[in-house]
């Protein structure tokens, strides 16, 4: 079923235990972005929409599928809320995400949003099954507007300490989240009632956006750790997007071995 809901109608509010075996490090793991313009992909979607699987699919698989790679794409998947009513609760689904949609989509001029819903630097890509590889190559060839340098500083059992860099002469925010893969979900009710899902890239924490200013920012900020998270599945995304929409840079760190 393609699901579409009015934008006026849409909620507006804001697999190992990592346990305490989980140790803290003095070792610094640190990622710079190049000089070309990742391409951001974000993917809308819920476990209450039984057209959605399909398009988690296909994000799991995008590197392998694309022949793309970290240093072109950066995938992410950000579960709504708004079709929770239905039957199914999604547990990864947050009003934030719910309202990030309706904000892309009011940019895009657009009375409505629906999952699956894919956009990529900004701009709704609704022929996500055989466009994304163009769409990426083509951001690719833009030179960075942003730089960005993440440094993961310090991670105990409940928290990860992040370091930010970032320049741009564009009036924008620098965006973070902590991202984990492999987690799986037996769906009990809803649309996709008895089945298995398995996600990749899903955003689970969100940290609070960092105004830009012209001078650049340095600035230290915490992440949580999601309870029984596994820490080779976890990684830290971050990107600047300007007040009008534009993804100026967008950067991926995995958790290093170190951490």
């Amino acid at each position: 079923m393609h699901r579409i809901v009015s934008a006026l109608a849409v909620y507006l509010g804001a697999s190992m235990a990592v346990g305490a075996s989980l140790p803290a490090t003095a070792q610094t793991c640190s990622k710079s972005s190049p000089m070309h313009t990742v391409a951001l992909l974000e993917l809308y979607t819920s476990e209450g929409c039984d057209s959605c699987p399909a398009a988690d699919k296909f994000v799991s698989n995008i590197y392998k599928s694309t022949g793309l790679s970290a240093d072109q794409l950066l995938p992410l998947s950000l579960h709504v809320d708004y079709w929770d009513y239905i039957g199914w609760k999604d547990i990864f689904a947050k009003p934030l995400f719910t309202q990030r949609q309706r904000w892309l989509a009011e940019l895009a001029s657009s009375r409505s949003v629906y999952t699956p819903e894919m956009f990529v630097a900004g701009q709704e890509l609704r022929n996500w099954r055989g466009g994304v590889t163009e769409a990426v190559k083509r951001i690719n060839q833009v030179p960075a507007r942003a730089d960005i340098r993440l440094s993961l500083d310090g991670l105990n059992e409940r928290q990860l300490t992040v370091h930010l860099d970032s320049k741009t002469a564009h009036a924008g925010k620098l965006y973070f989240a902590l991202v984990e893969n492999n987690l799986v979900s037996q769906v009990q009710a809803g649309e996709n009632r008895g089945v298995t899902l398995q996600h990749d890239y899903v955003v689970r924490e969100w940290g609070e956006p960092v105004r830009m200013s012209s001078g650049g920012i340095s600035v230290t900020r915490q992440l949580n750790i999601p309870p029984h998270a596994v820490r080779k599945n976890l990684a830290v995304a971050a990107f600047v997007q300007s007040d009008k929409g534009e993804v100026l840079q967008a950067l991926s760190l995995p958790f290093c071995a170190s951490l």
